[in-house]
């Protein structure tokens, strides 16, 4: 039986026309922040301060009809402010699990790098498997479930940058970007008498979301495709300007982000150009360029950017030459 990728076109303008009412000029963004929801991934939006992350991510939570909730990372937070706590009930005479904010559908990392890594290591294991252990037990997180971190690259000064580790964890890396003129002139224009976001309702369900990431791995993708997917990769090893290159995790990343890119714009099959399109957000983060190399103003970036360019897509005929 034929793939049916209405589902997730529908759920693509479900999602982005109600996000459009509060987050102005900032498709690409929303587009991208979907896909990330479709491979059960997280997001590090890694941006100027006013630019709308917190409302874009509130605006993602209501359109789906999930819990949201948002953390305010400081030096003084502590794991369990996270994860949760255990409190003696007196009239019991047993601990009882408190839940922490982790327990969300969509959970906001604001400026997660101002957190100790104590507390930031506290988010791996929800992310890397949606649960958090407290006390020896396993406690599952709710589904779906998606972190989308904040982070400021202007402002050094009390922060601790997230290592290296932490940032695989993380699928994407995005930046959200000043709006145009005419979409700030709207801005001004729509909050006038209050703010569009009190007014946002859900418009798809958790139960479509769900069956929408479980149905994803259906769409093809070429031996090709994937060639060129894991050359491209395999490249960011092999550059002498990085002393660290893409993880396999970033591979399975960029497959999977793939195949919802695809689905989204409502094809059943992956084209070179959605890897090509994804590798810059998918890939830049995990490397990790040399101190020389640094210093000379060449960032994770820009290698990123011209391996697009620069590793060519091999076609197989039917002979497999």
């Amino acid at each position: 039986m034929a793939f049916d990728v209405d589902p997730y076109t529908k759920f693509r303008h479900l999602v982005m026309t109600n996000a459009e009412k509060v987050i102005l000029g900032k498709e690409s963004a929303i587009e991208t922040i979907l896909v990330a929801l479709l491979c059960r991934g997280h997001v590090l939006l890694d941006d100027v301060p006013g630019t709308g992350k917190t409302m874009l991510a509130r605006t993602i939570a209501a359109s789906i009809g999930g819990v949201f909730r948002r953390i305010q990372f400081t030096p003084d937070l502590l794991p369990n402010d996270v994860t949760g706590v255990s409190i003696y009930n007196q009239k019991t005479t047993e601990f009882e699990f408190r839940h922490g904010p982790v327990f969300a559908n969509v959970l906001l990392a604001d400026e997660i790098n101002r957190a100790t890594p104590r507390t930031q290591s506290a988010l791996l294991e929800a992310m890397s498997e949606s649960q958090v252990s407290f006390d020896g037990i396993a406690r599952s997180l709710p589904q779906p479930f998606t972190v989308l971190a904040t982070q400021n690259p202007v402002e050094f000064e009390g922060t601790f940058p997230l290592p290296e580790a932490q940032l695989d964890r993380f699928m994407m890396r995005l930046t959200v970007g000043y709006p145009g003129i005419e979409e700030e002139r709207e801005i001004l224009e729509s909050q006038r008498h209050g703010h569009p976001i009190d007014n946002v309702e859900a418009v798809t369900s958790l139960e479509l979301l769900s069956r929408l990431q479980n149905d994803l791995g259906n769409v093809h993708v070429d031996s090709t495709v994937t060639d060129y997917l894991l050359r491209l990769v395999r490249a960011t090893r092999e550059r002498q300007e990085l002393s660290l290159g893409a993880s396999p995790r970033g591979s399975l990343a960029l497959y999977k982000a793939s195949q919802a890119l695809a689905a989204l714009r409502g094809r059943d099959f992956v084209l070179p150009d959605d890897v090509k399109e994804l590798a810059p957000t998918i890939l830049a983060h995990r490397l990790l360029v040399a101190p020389e190399y640094g210093l000379r103003g060449i960032t994770s970036d820009g290698i990123v950017s011209s391996l697009v360019e620069s590793v060519e897509l091999q076609l197989v005929d039917a002979d497999g030459g």
